[in-house]
């Protein structure tokens, strides 16, 4: 760490930035995009799944080992840090800390929000045997909003993913800040300041944004959301192949609760419910 820390330090600001944070802004906004409709919601979640077996691979690639290498480097650097806010309490001391305590907020939210949502592995064994019975996995991609909106159900829970959004947005907006001073992007006060403008409304943006999906999950009827994701599931079976249905199928299956309560399209009395013109038709 001594002896590389001029690099390490720029591939640690660089990783919080790309693909961490770009990640993360997409990711908030797809779940934005329940507010326009449930129908909206899940057909952005199709695309992301639409990539099937690479699926996994995205994700470990791209998202989840950036995400490691960034936060276990962050909390190197943290143990190494000497924040001094108490003797000092100026603004970027206060922002210092600040930084350094939503940096590890947001890394137990997202490793506990992953597992909760996803389970953290696709292995269909672990997932019934596992991550279920914990309270994990409770995402269902081709239940998109309706399976989200129940995992959301909680008020407890609606509370500490606010907590935990809030966070990665603070740690996300200030961390592009500082990663301007640390590239030399913007080295004059002047620019400074421009830049601490612009990461502040890119915060507040994103605050809206993180917010108004947790506000639009919990609000979403779950009834008329399953019936109309089963109906979209049906209309898309024409476009895919004889394998590509198999693995849907399975998925879905593997997925897909027995719960009396949430008919599928075809046994649904509301089978008949007109789709969205959101929705492609076939």
């Amino acid at each position: 760490m001594t002896r590389n820390e001029f690099i390490i330090r720029r591939l640690h600001s660089l990783s919080g930035l790309v693909p961490v944070g770009a990640y993360m802004t997409v990711h908030l906004l797809t779940n934005a995009s329940v507010l326009d409709s449930p129908a909206t919601f899940q057909r952005n979640v199709n695309q992301i799944h639409s990539l099937g077996s690479v699926l996994w691979v995205v994700e470990w690639l791209f998202i989840f080992l950036p995400l490691l290498f960034h936060a276990v480097l962050g909390v190197v650097i943290i143990r190494g840090g000497l924040p001094n806010v108490s003797s000092y309490p100026l603004s970027g001391n206060v922002r210092y800390s600040l930084q350094r305590a939503s940096g590890m907020v947001a890394f137990f939210f997202i490793m506990w929000h992953v597992f909760h949502m996803h389970g953290w592995f696709h292995f269909d064994g672990y997932l019934k045997s596992v991550a279920e019975p914990l309270g994990g996995a409770q995402f269902k991609p081709y239940n998109a909003a309706s399976s989200a909106a129940q995992a959301l159900r909680s008020g407890a829970v609606q509370v500490l993913y606010a907590i935990g959004v809030l966070s990665c947005v603070f740690h996300l907006a200030n961390g592009i800040w500082t990663m301007g001073i640390t590239w030399g992007v913007w080295v004059s006060p002047a620019a400074q300041r421009r830049a601490n403008y612009a990461s502040i409304v890119f915060g507040v943006a994103m605050s809206i944004v993180g917010l108004g999906a947790l506000n639009g999950m919990s609000r979403v009827d779950v009834e008329k959301a399953r019936q109309i994701e089963d109906q979209i599931y049906d209309s898309l079976k024409g476009s895919k192949t004889p394998e590509e249905l198999e693995r849907d199928q399975h998925k879905r299956d593997l997925h897909r609760t027995a719960d009396a309560e949430h008919p599928t399209a075809e046994e649904s009395p509301t089978a008949d419910l007109v789709l969205p013109d959101t929705v492609p038709r076939r």
